[in-house]
């Protein structure tokens, strides 16, 4: 079995670990729908891959997720990974910085999966993969109102595996430290604005979370994403994964 004639819808699909994911399934025969706010960086990533297919939607807004759905009609595969970061201290976090992080990584999960499994019901073969964080396995100074939120994403995915557990659907977290990608880069310069650490050191400061002293390459995330996808990952569900060279 390969992901190949296999439709797959990715969230956040403009840039970063979205934007590599679509390309790795594209690269393996599946056609690809990416999703996002900004049509420009869908287009980008879609223009060298006929197999990438684009559509505007915002994942926080219940209609927007509907009519996504509708355009695109059932996938087989989607993987929930749009979603944003932020640190500030506790105490000076806001209501509304709070509950950004949790419209965009929480709900708009939330609302995606509820989306898809109302429209995969009865199918044989399905996948559901939504992209949590270690921040979703442990917690991280600065980070509270981000990793509860991805603590919130295992929970749903624990749960939704259990409901889907007799289909042929599967529901899995990947759960990886920090990637070397656009988010990471806004990290990297939002702890020398706050800090006036040199960017070099703030970049060392992030990578000396992993025990392999590194960020995790997008394409690690994307591998893992593909194999659940293969024959052989059938047993594989209500996991979160962790994909961060040993970090506990």
């Amino acid at each position: 079995m390969s992901v190949r004639g296999k439709t797959v819808l990715i969230t956040g699909g403009g840039t970063g670990l979205g934007a590599d994911m679509a390309r790795g399934f594209a690269r393996e025969g599946a056609r690809v729908w990416i999703a996002g706010r900004t049509a420009v960086s869908l287009e980008q990533v879609a223009a060298d891959y006929p197999e990438i297919h684009t559509v505007q939607a915002d994942v926080t807004d219940e209609t927007s997720v509907d009519a996504m759905f509708d355009f695109i009609d059932t996938p087989d595969i989607v993987i929930a990974n749009a979603g944003v970061s932020a640190s500030s201290p506790f105490g000076r976090t806001s209501l509304a910085e709070w509950q950004s992080m949790l419209n965009v990584n929480l709900t708009g999960t939330f609302l995606t999966f509820r989306a898809a499994v109302n429209r995969m019901k009865g199918a044989p073969w399905g996948r559901l993969i939504a992209v949590a964080s270690t921040a979703g396995l442990k917690g991280y100074s600065y980070v509270a109102p981000y990793a509860a939120a991805k603590h919130g994403v295992i929970g749903l995915v624990r749960s939704l595996a259990l409901e889907c557990a007799r289909t042929g659907i599967t529901v899995n977290a990947l759960c990886p430290g920090f990637l070397d990608t656009e988010m990471t880069e806004r990290s990297i310069a939002n702890i020398v604005a706050k800090t006036g650490m040199d960017p070099e050191k703030a970049r060392a400061s992030l990578e000396s979370h992993s025990p392999q002293h590194r960020l995790i390459q997008p394409a690690e995330v994307t591998a893992a994403a593909l194999w659940l996808c293969l024959a052989g990952s059938e047993g594989v569900t209500g996991q979160a994964i962790s994909i961060s060279g040993g970090e506990t």
